[in-house]
């Protein structure tokens, strides 16, 4: 049975061998990389994705992030491949297929049926004399010296550097087609990384009240308005512009400190020209307000009309804060 030592022993190791791997890696990004950038850059159809084992596995991944970055793709199994599945590639689409060993008895049967559609075929293998090495037209070289399995046969180190290169392919991709934070955005509406690209405070200040006064108004009338409110603040207007704000705060330190306060309006107890921020201003910008401000509380205007108003505690229930 292993001892503490013993685990800790091997799993530092795992990680040092691919560590290793993929820092030698680096030595093998060539011309043929820079060509499949380009073919995919400059192709009118999708990437189509192929492989078998753990290498299928890694191609879906790769699928997905390509898909996610602006690249459209498609994962096809080489064993479904040879039996109907060919029939979704279409003639300019880009095919990658994956293969450590590169001899696959499923990638030597497809690779000839790939060419004949006269598709360009790029390869990733660990094995550059290979049958898919030297049959395809661009090679993304994948080698490993060592799996870190102990007795180096379990596809570790190897699906590594697969799934290193896909991230290395994927991410040139993005500078190479000028791939902006707003075009990712559109790709991820959803979760929690969709509300940092996508959602607007807007969004979030619709569900919420606007509690307003107009500058001429009595104190009493602010007291209410903040009541109703539930929003600890009223906005004061005047001609519908905004003019100031008030808190409880204000009104607070405002009772503690004068004994008259029936003749009291909102100018005299307002802050006069308050910061705002425009309705249209992302979530996560909000948050930066906040933060750089130092205030619970986010004013929307347009044209310095009231558009909704985004308290702090908002932006902790969406998982922004």
């Amino acid at each position: 049975m292993l001892e503490a030592n013993d685990i800790i022993k091997l799993a530092k190791n795992t990680l040092r061998i691919e560590s290793d791997a993929l820092n030698n890696l680096q030595e093998s990004i060539d011309t043929d990389f820079v060509n499949v950038v380009k073919e995919i850059a400059n192709s009118n159809g999708r990437v189509v994705v192929t492989g078998i084992g753990k290498s299928a596995i890694v191609g879906q991944k790769i699928v997905a992030t390509l898909n996610s970055t602006g690249t459209p793709s498609l994962f096809m199994h080489a064993a479904d491949a040879i039996h109907g599945d060919l029939g979704m590639i279409l003639k300019d689409d880009v095919v990658l297929c994956i293969s450590n060993s590169g001899t696959s008895p499923e990638i030597k049967a497809l690779v000839p049926f790939l060419k004949r559609s006269g598709n360009v075929l790029l390869g990733m293998t660990g094995d550059k004399a290979s049958f898919l090495g030297t049959e395809c037209n661009y090679l993304l070289n994948s080698h490993v010296e060592l799996e870190a399995c102990p007795n180096n046969l379990a596809p570790t180190t190897s699906t590594t550097a697969q799934m290193a290169l896909g991230d290395a392919l994927a991410v040139t991709l993005i500078e190479f087609k000028g791939f902006k934070s707003e075009d990712f955005a559109k790709y991820h509406p959803g979760g929690a990384l969709g509300k940092k690209l996508y959602l607007k405070l807007s969004d979030i200040a619709d569900h919420n009240a606007k509690p307003t006064v107009n500058v001429e108004d009595s104190l009493e009338d602010c007291i209410v308005k903040i009541t109703e409110g539930r929003m600890g603040i009223v906005v004061v207007e005047s001609e519908n512009k905004i003019v100031g704000l008030i808190t409880d705060g204000d009104l607070r330190r405002m009772l503690s400190s004068s004994l008259n306060i029936k003749d009291l309006k909102a100018s005299d107890v307002m802050t006069a020209d308050p910061m705002l921020v425009d309705q249209n201003q992302l979530a996560m910008e909000g948050v930066d307000f906040i933060k750089d401000n130092r205030v619970n509380h986010i004013i929307l205007h347009s044209n310095k009309e009231l558009k909704g108003i985004v308290h702090i505690q908002d932006l902790v229930r969406e998982g922004l804060l």
